[in-house]
């Protein structure tokens, strides 16, 4: 979710302007489906809803950005470039995080969300239907 309201608090013409430079179809609406994507399948991930479906759109997300920005960058997420007035200043981010996000959505849709997220809810819901 967080990706998605930095887009969004960015304006999303910043946004579909990064997309345009590397080659995107439509960048202003692929902004806008990558802003909703990012907030609303974070939300349900976060509150372990339909995970199986919000689960495919957003590895999407992650392996677009993933093979198109992250991949020149090399592995690791953290780039140390230089320490400048006591502050740490840092180069652009690797694949390091797509992958580990990627991880989680998998273990996410094949562990399931647990007994406090919306699908087990759903699914107790209706064992207790079928059983009555």
């Amino acid at each position: 979710m967080e990706h998605g309201f930095a887009k969004l608090s960015r304006g999303t013409d910043t946004f579909a302007g990064l997309l345009q430079a590397i080659g995107v179809p439509m960048p202003h609406v692929m902004a806008w489906i990558s802003v909703l994507t990012e907030i609303l399948g974070g939300f349900a991930v976060l509150i372990g809803a339909f995970l199986p479906l919000v689960s495919v759109p957003l590895a999407a997300l992650l392996l677009v950005a993933m093979f198109t920005v992250h991949l020149p960058y090399g592995f690791s997420s953290i780039k140390l470039v230089s320490v400048t007035a006591g502050r740490a200043q840092f180069g652009p981010p690797g694949y390091e995080c797509d992958l580990l996000y990627l991880a989680c959505l998998f273990a996410l849709v094949f562990a399931g969300s647990g007994p406090l997220g919306v699908d087990d809810y759903i699914r107790r819901k209706r064992e207790a239907a079928i059983n009555n």
